[in-house]
């Protein structure tokens, strides 16, 4: 299935406005040389896997920071989750080169930005208060906000599409912004982004 602006909701309308396709988002962005890239919608609470010439491989809806935001606060990567305020559990927007890793608890994720914690990971048990299999349900994207900033994926959808693509190869994760312009985060200029 070929990327579309009906099949995909906002993220199409996204990425079609400022680089025409998914196949030319990694052509501007310089991610010609993967095989394989995400994009996360994070104003639609969802997570697109594509092929390097926008194929798409695989949807899901996601959980993502609980706090409004592009940028990670400084340091956060090396503090304990209990030490993160509300306020800093965001998931940053931007271009990253994820590879395939395992956190402290031996749990095979992606890493989007190790040195920040940041990562693409199954729903796991939580604190049940927290209501997270419901909200990865929900249809309403305000639900999906609920994470310390990870990107937290069904496990379905990480064992059957993230595992075996990114979790295989280094690749590429756009993060877009829901606070800053994409041409800004992205480092386009608006010039570069008419003629696309």
């Amino acid at each position: 299935m070929l990327f579309g602006r009906k099949a995909l909701g906002a993220v199409a309308a996204a990425v079609m406005w400022a680089f025409a396709s998914p196949a030319s988002l990694a052509s501007q962005l310089g991610a010609q040389s993967i095989n394989l890239f995400a994009i996360v919608d994070k104003k639609d609470a969802k997570v697109y896997v594509f092929t390097a010439e926008g194929r798409v491989l695989g949807a899901a809806a996601a959980l993502l920071g609980l706090a409004r935001g592009d940028d990670s606060a400084d340091g956060i990567g090396e503090r304990k989750l209990s030490q993160i305020p509300p306020a800093e559990r965001i998931t940053p927007a931007g271009r990253f080169e994820s590879e395939p890793g395992r956190n402290l608890h031996g749990e095979d994720v992606v890493w989007v930005d190790y040195d920040s914690g940041f990562a693409i990971h199954r729903l796991r048990p939580a604190n049940s208060n927290e209501r997270r299999p419901e909200r990865l349900a929900s249809q309403a994207p305000g639900d999906h906000r609920i994470s310390f900033g990870c990107v937290v994926v069904p496990v379905a959808f990480y064992d059957s599409v993230i595992s075996p693509l990114l979790g295989k190869a280094r690749g590429v994760v756009y993060v877009l912004p829901e606070t800053r312009p994409v041409h800004e985060v992205f480092g386009i200029g608006r010039t570069k982004l008419a003629s696309h």
